[in-house]
């Protein structure tokens, strides 16, 4: 279906346009905008122009005439170069432009870049998003925005565009830092359910009346609802990556460190996740953190 551009709802630049990001300015078109995407790797994406969405070779010339600019990248040296680099936002974005960074990245990235591009009167909101490729899919994901709140009430329509549940946590910085709590969160979420699935299977039940079973229960979860069948076949289709999944730790636990915060799971998790990585798994669903306990559980040769 082509998206048809509502006068109303602006023009967007959308930079980044891997799993996540394809999907996310896809909602954009879908809902009014007009969008000019750009990514690092010319030819991504090719379905977007069906819904309208005109491609630019560079950052700069992406956010020529756009009222907002969404990055979707995958590290904070990604996030940089796109603002900063030859070409880069800051190249082409007229005065008053608004950055939406929907990357996962350091909060102190966060800080400098947004004190950078104030210098030169842009402003910027943090907002990294949890859900998946499913979550991006469907327009649902959940999305931690820091900054101004006026910044925050101006990248709102957009934002609502692309998630379900948007909320203003803090200042610039804030947005990261609550995504780093989640993904240490979901570190010990997926490894309690992949210890749960060995165990059952260890044990000889019928896992998936255990899984039933304990969705009713103080052990249900996103988690086991959606992801213990793939630990259970042993087969992990992508989600969320395992290396993106290790880099949003190394984030958190650098973040832990110099907080004086002790976070025990999530350094074992970050550990599993780097024998994946070794393995060459890290390209798989992040639910892959099972293939390590069924290893060391002597489940699989």
């Amino acid at each position: 279906m082509t998206g048809e551009p509502s006068p109303e709802r602006g023009r967007v630049a959308f930079l980044g346009l891997g799993t996540m990001g394809a999907a996310m300015a896809a909602n954009l078109a879908r809902a009014g905008f007009a969008v000019t995407g750009w990514n690092r790797t010319p030819g991504r994406a090719p379905e977007l122009a069906d819904l309208g969405i005109a491609m630019a070779d560079t950052p700069a010339a992406a956010v020529a005439d756009a009222e907002i600019a969404v990055i979707c990248v995958s590290d904070t040296p990604d996030v940089e170069a796109v603002l900063f680099g030859p070409d880069g936002i800051v190249d082409g974005a007229r005065a008053g432009t608004l950055i939406v960074d929907c990357s996962t990245i350091a909060p102190s990235g966060s800080w400098d870049f947004a004190k950078r591009l104030a210098d030169r009167d842009l402003s910027m909101v943090d907002a990294p998003v949890s859900g998946g490729s499913e979550g991006a899919k469907n327009a649902t994901l959940t999305i931690f925005v820091g900054g101004e709140a006026s910044d925050v009430e101006r990248a709102r329509r957009v934002l609502t565009a692309m998630g379900r549940t948007i909320t203003h946590v803090g200042p610039i910085g804030a947005g990261q830092a609550v995504k780093a709590v989640n993904q240490v969160i979901l570190a010990g979420t997926y490894l309690g359910v992949a210890e749960g699935m060995v165990l059952a299977i260890k044990a000889g039940l019928d896992v998936n009346q255990v899984v039933e079973a304990l969705g009713g229960g103080a052990a249900q979860s996103w988690v086991l609802a959606n992801r213990s069948g793939r630990m259970i076949d042993n087969d992990y289709p992508l989600g969320f990556k395992v290396s993106l999944h290790r880099k949003d730790l190394g984030i958190a636990l650098d973040l832990a460190a110099q907080l004086g915060a002790v976070l025990p799971v999530s350094a074992l998790a970050a550990q599993l996740e780097t024998g994946l990585i070794a393995t060459s798994h890290g390209d798989d669903d992040m639910s892959a953190l099972a293939r390590a306990i069924r290893s060391l559980s002597a489940l699989d040769s």
